[in-house]
């Protein structure tokens, strides 16, 4: 595998498995809120990122690159409001979007079939992330404060599966 794009493997998986720790935070923060059903959106969120990063480190591992783990930041701990976790959401899954287009763009330049095809699936999912957060941060942006609409959109992400 091109070294390059070797890098921006090794670095997504950091980055994946950061996005995880990330939505934890938020979870917790919800916790803290007594907003449950935030909270179980967020960890189910936490899943999907960590089987995006094992995903790749199984690539890797079957191209025959040993994978270097790397230190994984502190994410942010404290929040405003339910909109104020979702729109750091959003501006999150854009930041994972230009990451995975950028090795995209890098398996294309050398052109490596095997990781043209595997980054595909990451493409894909990236726009239904986004999807997903757009319209929690629309719905979170419309509610009246005084409304009770904040419970309703609580239980509705509580049944996430």
């Amino acid at each position: 595998m091109d070294k390059q794009l070797e890098k921006l493997y090794q670095d997504q998986i950091k980055n994946e498995w950061y996005s995880a720790y990330f939505y934890m935070s938020m979870a917790s923060y919800f916790e803290s809120e007594n907003l449950d059903g935030f909270a179980n959106w967020m960890k189910k969120q936490a899943a999907e990122e960590y089987g995006h990063g094992q995903k790749m480190f199984d690539f890797l591992l079957d191209r025959g690159v040993k994978v270097v783990l790397q230190a994984i930041p502190q994410p942010p701990a404290d929040f405003a409001s339910a909109l104020d976790v979702f729109e750091k959401t959003l501006e999150h899954e854009q930041k994972v979007t230009a990451l995975i287009n950028g090795i995209a763009d890098a398996s294309d330049k050398v052109n490596d079939r095997p990781s043209k095809v595997f980054i595909q699936y990451f493409v894909t999912e990236q726009v239904e992330e986004e999807k997903n957060a757009t319209k929690i941060v629309e719905m979170l942006r419309k509610m009246k404060p005084e409304s009770g609409a904040i419970w309703q959109l609580d239980h509705r992400l509580g049944k996430r599966e």
